[in-house]
């Protein structure tokens, strides 16, 4: 069981899979601030973690995968602390689930509205159950997606699909968000954990190193986190080179390297 500081943010490790669960029904799994400063102490715990390879992410219950913010926890807050405390930690937490150098996986096990979207559009592969409903009702409150809704969600499933749920009002059925590209697969009531698993282990059992930089190549082309994705290769690229074993040692014996360019 991983520390996340928040017992309603859950995360196991098993067979080099990290399962975080949000685990408040009550509320539909809608997350205040604590929860969210939680998710971003899980991803670095998981970053961290070698043994894993691939996380999964679902919440309790079969009601709503998340509802996305508690608006009890934004609603009462002063215009400057919504931009500087909800809107600014909700995307570093969602920016680490997304940049998590192991795959996501998302099981949507209920229904994912608003803020739920912005976090289901986190993951690499999502998984829905069957009775599931997508969409972003959140001009139908006066309020704007806050969470990367009309950033991320864009660059993953297209601008269009985005208006027709963040302007028009439209929310989906499973089966016509597999058609929109929303999610990858539609499995029955209760099947999407099995579902997750099995991918989770088709996963784990490639190479893991291949797989985390196929990731960042991804997420790169798609404007996420280049700057790391470019930066992280060409670091480990020069990592294995002699030169660096020279200038260290250079270094070390307080003397003027001399590379060979190898």
């Amino acid at each position: 069981m991983v520390e996340t500081g928040d017992k309603r943010v859950r995360c196991e490790i098993a067979d080099h899979v990290a399962a975080i669960t949000l685990a408040r029904p009550e509320k539909l799994n809608a997350l205040d601030m604590e929860m969210v400063l939680a998710i971003e102490r899980t991803c670095r715990a998981i970053e961290d973690a070698p043994a894993v390879r691939v996380a999964i992410l679902t919440g309790e219950g079969e009601k709503a995968f998340s509802a996305g913010g508690d608006i009890e926890a934004w609603a009462a807050r002063t215009p400057l602390e919504f931009g500087q405390a909800w809107v600014r930690h909700g995307h570093r937490a969602f920016d680490a689930l997304a940049r998590l150098k192991q795959p996501l996986i998302a099981v949507l096990n209920g229904h994912a509205l608003g803020g739920g979207l912005e976090l289901a559009a986190c993951a690499d592969f999502r998984i829905a159950e069957e009775h599931v409903r997508i969409g972003a009702p959140e001009t139908g409150l006066g309020m704007i997606p806050g969470w990367s809704g009309t950033q991320r969600a864009v660059r993953r499933f297209g601008a269009q699909v985005v208006r027709r749920m963040a302007i028009l009002g439209e929310t989906f059925t499973a089966e016509e968000a597999l058609k929109l590209g929303l999610v990858d697969k539609v499995v029955l009531r209760d099947a999407g954990p099995e579902m997750a698993q099995e991918w989770a282990l088709r996963i784990s059992a490639r190479g893991p190193v291949a797989t985390q930089l196929v990731k960042a190549m991804i997420n790169a082309a798609q404007g996420e986190d280049a700057e790391r994705a470019l930066e992280m290769t060409a670091g480990a690229f020069a990592a294995t080179t002699a030169d660096l074993k020279e200038g260290v040692a250079a270094f070390r014996g307080k003397r003027k390297p001399e590379f060979d360019g190898n």
